[in-house]
């Protein structure tokens, strides 16, 4: 998948930052059904590390186009974002500047429908940074963090045991991991030797067990809309790590 692409962009644009009525509008179906908050994904990640004090660094790997990052501005003093795309990353800090950011929505996929994107309330811009970068090849400068949030990463990555292996390191002891995904292995993302041998939950518990404790897991809904007849309803396994 081209993360660079500019209906990418957009598509995530309005999977982080779309209003209810903008994402459900013209859709051929009742919404009324839908899983509870699953148009809040961004934002229920980072409350599922269940933090309800102020804390001082936290780290938002795969960040895409910032929601999750600046909602961290609301419980960490810092805050980064890191993403391997480019065009993720700049639109994420076009928003934390300020900026009203224009994007596209689809009706039809060849029908581009003008919206743009504003701060969401109560985010704290000035505690937030971000950056390009690669999970699997992180700078060794970063530091240790209280929170570490990863959220629909591990399974768009070539060798996810490079990215866990560096979490140890990356997570405070006492701190918080947050790891969110929806276990959808694929060879175009993921060759077939490093993809789990059974379930995602025991591999990520054969891999962290000895440097962290899992606290909880739990399934999260989400909704993303490509075009007005053709949205993806998934859930993303979320656990809840503590740093031993």
């Amino acid at each position: 998948m081209n993360y660079e692409s500019e209906i990418l962009r957009d598509w995530y644009l309005l999977f982080h930052y779309g209003s209810p009525a903008e994402i459900l509008d013209g859709v051929g179906f009742d919404p009324s059904g839908l899983p509870p908050r699953c148009l809040d994904f961004p934002v229920t990640t980072v409350e599922a590390a269940g933090l309800t004090t102020e804390i001082g660094r936290a780290l938002d790997l795969g960040c895409a186009v910032g929601r999750s990052t600046l909602e961290l501005s609301k419980i960490a003093r810092e805050v980064i974002g890191i993403d391997f795309s480019a065009a993720f990353i700049d639109a994420a800090e076009a928003i934390r500047r300020g900026e009203t950011l224009a994007y596209h929505r689809y009706g039809e996929m060849h029908q581009r429908q003008a919206l743009s994107v504003t701060m969401p309330a109560g985010i704290v811009p000035d505690r937030v940074s971000y950056e390009t970068g690669d999970a699997m090849d992180l700078r060794e400068d970063l530091g240790a963090f209280d929170l570490v949030h990863a959220a629909n990463l591990l399974c768009r990555l070539p060798e996810p045991r490079r990215f866990l292996d560096r979490l140890p390191s990356l997570v405070k002891p006492g701190g918080h991991l947050v790891i969110a995904t929806p276990a959808t292995w694929m060879e175009a993302y993921t060759p077939r030797e490093n993809q789990p041998t059974g379930v995602t939950l025991d591999y990520l518990k054969n891999h962290l067990g000895a440097a962290f404790e899992l606290l909880s897991a739990k399934e999260l809904p989400f909704l993303i809309r490509e075009h007005q007849r053709k949205l993806q309803l998934s859930t993303s396994q979320t656990s809840v790590w503590a740093r031993r």
